[in-house]
Order: C-alpha cells, then sequence, then structure tokens
C-alpha cells in the first residue's frame, strides 16, 4: 500500500512489479489530500477523531463501572444481565440499520458527531464491558479487603490498590474499542449524508466512482493516511496493551 502510493500513475497500471519506486512521487498524497473535485480530507479526519475519542472515553467509563458492578457486587438480575451482553453481541449491525436511521433521525441527529457516537457507543460497550469483566474478575477481592483492613475506606482501596493492576486491561480494551469506532463504515455511511461530515473510511469509498477510472495511487495514499493515526495509536500504547493481553496467563 506505502509502495503504490509513492509511485506515478503510469507506473501503478504498468507490467513490472516494483519493491520499491523507481521514480518516487509525493503527488498522490497531494490529490488525496486537496484534490477539489473529491470531499476534502481535513473534515473527515476530524469527524473521525472527534467520533472515536468521543466513543472510547465514554464506552471505558461506562463498562469500566459495569464491570465493577457485575464482578463485585451480588444484585437480582446479575447473570441476566451479563448473558444479555452475549445476546446482543450476537445481533449484527446490518439489521438494525433501518431501525437506527430512524431512531436517530428522530432525535434530529443525523450528520452530527453526537448521534454517530450514540450508534457505535451501543455497539461498542457490550463488548468492552464484557472484555474488562473478566480483567476486573482477575483481581483479587482479598487486595482491596487487606487495604481496608489497613485503613483505607472501600474507595480508597479500590483507587489505591485495584485501579493501577487493571490499567494494562483498560489499555488493551481501548485498543480494541478505538479500532472499532475508527473503522466502522456501514453505520457512518447511512448516518453522515453530508459530504463535509463524512468519516474517513466512507471517504475513501470516494475515490471509486462509476463514471470515472479509479486513481488507485490516490487511494493507496488515502488508505495509508487512514492507517497513520492507528500506527500511532498502537506505538504509544503497545507497552501498557502487550501487558494487558497477557496478564493472568501466569499465577503464582
Amino acid at each position: 500500500m506505502v509502495n503504490t502510493s509513492l509511485l506515478p500513475t503510469n507506473e501503478i497500471i504498468g507490467p513490472r512489479v516494483h519493491l520499491w519506486p523507481d521514480q518516487l512521487t509525493l503527488r498522490n498524497y497531494e490529490t488525496a489530500i486537496f484534490e477539489q473535485e473529491r470531499s476534502p480530507f481535513l473534515p473527515a479526519l476530524g469527524t473521525s477523531l472527534s467520533v472515536t475519542f468521543l466513543v472510547l472515553v465514554t464506552s471505558m467509563v461506562f463498562a469500566f463501572v459495569g464491570a465493577l458492578a457485575v464482578t463485585r457486587f451480588r444484585f437480582r438480575g446479575r447473570r441476566a444481565f451479563v448473558l444479555s451482553i452475549l445476546v446482543v453481541q450476537m445481533i449484527p449491525g446490518e439489521a438494525m440499520m433501518i431501525s437506527v436511521f430512524q431512531l436517530v433521525d428522530g432525535w434530529r441527529l443525523l450528520n452530527t458527531v453526537v448521534g454517530l457516537g450514540v450508534v457505535y457507543l451501543a455497539g461498542v460497550l457490550p463488548f468492552t464491558l464484557w472484555t474488562l469483566r473478566g480483567f476486573v474478575n482477575g483481581v483479587p477481592v482479598e487486595l482491596e479487603e487487606a487495604a481496608m483492613i489497613d485503613g483505607c475506606s472501600r474507595g480508597r482501596a479500590f483507587w489505591k490498590v485495584t485501579f493501577p493492576l487493571l490499567a494494562p486491561g483498560l489499555v488493551a480494551t481501548g485498543v480494541f474499542a478505538f479500532l472499532q469506532a475508527w473503522n466502522e463504515f456501514m453505520m457512518a455511511l447511512i448516518i453522515m449524508t453530508r459530504p463535509e461530515q463524512m468519516t474517513l473510511p466512507v471517504w475513501l469509498r470516494t475515490f471509486q466512482q462509476a463514471t470515472k477510472a479509479t486513481d488507485w495511487g490516490a487511494l493507496m495514499a488515502g488508505s495509508v493516511l487512514v492507517a497513520v493515526p492507528v500506527i500511532v495509536f498502537f506505538l504509544v500504547v503497545q507497552g501498557r496493551m502487550t501487558g494487558g493481553l497477557v496478564s493472568g496467563a501466569v499465577k503464582g
């Protein structure tokens, strides 16, 4: 993808295979970002960043509180609630597109970051809650009880003892929530109908048109631009994510 994005058009459609560009060019990136005939890149980037940040923060807060509730407390209907999370995950999003569109339209939230964020949150929250439940369940409650015996309140025992142990799990779960919100296409296509409000996955679709040949160089350049924020995010959280994925694998 990166290789193709740096090739001129005549080299892309030529018979030779290039492992590295012989004639390196940045024209494809200029076309992808600044071409006037296509929807602009920067507004799409801003929309994707806004929606993803909103979904990431909100889902982590609600999933964290929900995971604590179903793990640390006993209440009527707890088992049914946990099973309902699995049932929700089995329903494909495409089966609810018409209902979701009508609901968002009734709330007058079409073409808004809040409207798309609420839809994404409904899809991401069950997964993040279920995943965090496993991380919270892996931290022994006896650690909090020992801190409370030493004089800590329940809240202070949680923040001083339990929360630092859950940080890798929060990061690992946040990565999956980030990817789900960043890469989602179908709901963004039907909710963000205005060109200036589209997200990056929908923006990439504009490179293929029925009445015009596909500019593969610009398309590959756009794909690289969409992948860069994901790569940066992984580089920032990779250490914590590795700890979260393997936490609980060895005990003793």
